[in-house]
Protein backbone atom coordinates (compact mmCIF):
# COMPACT_ATOMS: atom_id res chain seq x y z
CA UNK A 1 0.00 0.00 0.00
CA UNK A 2 0.98 3.50 -0.61
CA UNK A 3 1.83 5.60 2.14
CA UNK A 4 -0.38 8.61 1.66
CA UNK A 5 0.10 12.04 4.05
CA UNK A 6 -3.42 13.62 4.91
CA UNK A 7 -3.20 17.18 6.41
CA UNK A 8 -5.56 18.19 9.48
CA UNK A 9 -5.26 21.03 12.11
CA UNK A 10 -5.30 20.73 15.68
CA UNK A 11 -8.30 23.78 17.47
CA UNK A 12 -7.46 25.73 20.15
CA UNK A 13 -8.72 23.26 22.48
CA UNK A 14 -6.72 20.29 21.36
CA UNK A 15 -9.18 18.95 18.75
CA UNK A 16 -8.93 16.81 15.19
CA UNK A 17 -11.10 16.54 12.66
CA UNK A 18 -10.32 13.51 11.13
CA UNK A 19 -10.81 13.46 7.69
CA UNK A 20 -13.37 11.54 5.89
CA UNK A 21 -11.44 9.61 4.14
CA UNK A 22 -9.55 8.47 7.59
CA UNK A 23 -12.99 7.80 8.55
CA UNK A 24 -13.66 5.63 5.94
CA UNK A 25 -10.97 3.81 5.84
CA UNK A 26 -10.98 2.81 9.28
CA UNK A 27 -14.59 2.30 9.19
CA UNK A 28 -15.50 5.09 11.73
CA UNK A 29 -18.70 6.17 12.63
CA UNK A 30 -20.38 9.38 14.41
CA UNK A 31 -19.38 8.69 18.25
CA UNK A 32 -17.02 5.77 17.61
CA UNK A 33 -13.75 5.78 19.67
CA UNK A 34 -10.09 6.02 18.15
CA UNK A 35 -6.90 5.56 19.86
CA UNK A 36 -3.20 7.00 19.24
CA UNK A 37 -0.73 4.05 19.44
CA UNK A 38 2.77 5.02 20.65
CA UNK A 39 5.28 3.26 18.92
CA UNK A 40 8.37 2.44 20.78
CA UNK A 41 10.28 4.47 17.68
CA UNK A 42 8.56 7.40 18.22
CA UNK A 43 5.84 7.44 15.25
CA UNK A 44 2.42 7.43 16.62
CA UNK A 45 -0.71 5.45 14.41
CA UNK A 46 -3.85 6.40 14.87
CA UNK A 47 -6.43 2.94 14.55
CA UNK A 48 -9.81 1.83 15.78
CA UNK A 49 -10.00 -0.54 18.60
CA UNK A 50 -11.91 -3.65 17.90
CA UNK A 51 -13.28 -5.44 20.73
CA UNK A 52 -14.43 -9.04 19.21
CA UNK A 53 -16.32 -10.19 22.90
CA UNK A 54 -16.52 -8.74 26.47
CA UNK A 55 -13.35 -10.63 27.52
CA UNK A 56 -11.64 -8.57 25.44
CA UNK A 57 -12.53 -5.06 27.08
CA UNK A 58 -10.75 -6.29 30.39
CA UNK A 59 -8.65 -3.57 31.35
CA UNK A 60 -9.96 -0.41 28.38
CA UNK A 61 -11.08 1.63 31.13
CA UNK A 62 -8.04 1.21 33.15
CA UNK A 63 -7.79 -0.32 37.10
CA UNK A 64 -8.27 0.36 40.37
CA UNK A 65 -6.01 0.15 42.99
CA UNK A 66 -7.70 -1.59 45.35
CA UNK A 67 -11.37 -3.40 44.46
CA UNK A 68 -14.76 -1.69 45.37
CA UNK A 69 -17.57 -3.36 47.17
CA UNK A 70 -20.52 -3.09 45.63
CA UNK A 71 -21.89 -0.42 47.93
CA UNK A 72 -19.14 1.71 47.15
CA UNK A 73 -20.06 1.25 43.16
CA UNK A 74 -23.43 2.32 43.66
CA UNK A 75 -22.28 5.30 45.71
CA UNK A 76 -19.90 6.77 43.14
CA UNK A 77 -23.03 5.92 40.23
CA UNK A 78 -25.17 8.14 42.49
CA UNK A 79 -22.85 10.87 42.97
CA UNK A 80 -21.87 10.88 39.27
CA UNK A 81 -25.49 11.12 38.28
CA UNK A 82 -26.06 14.32 40.66
CA UNK A 83 -23.40 16.10 39.29
CA UNK A 84 -25.02 19.05 36.85
CA UNK A 85 -24.64 18.04 32.93
CA UNK A 86 -22.28 20.64 32.07
CA UNK A 87 -19.77 19.45 34.96
CA UNK A 88 -18.03 17.85 32.33
CA UNK A 89 -17.59 20.36 29.86
CA UNK A 90 -13.82 22.33 29.79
Amino acid sequence: MMMKNILSTITSKGQVTIPAEVRKHLGLETNDKIVFVIEEGGDVRLAAPRYPDVASLRGAAGSLKKPLSWHEMREIAREDRQQPKDADQP
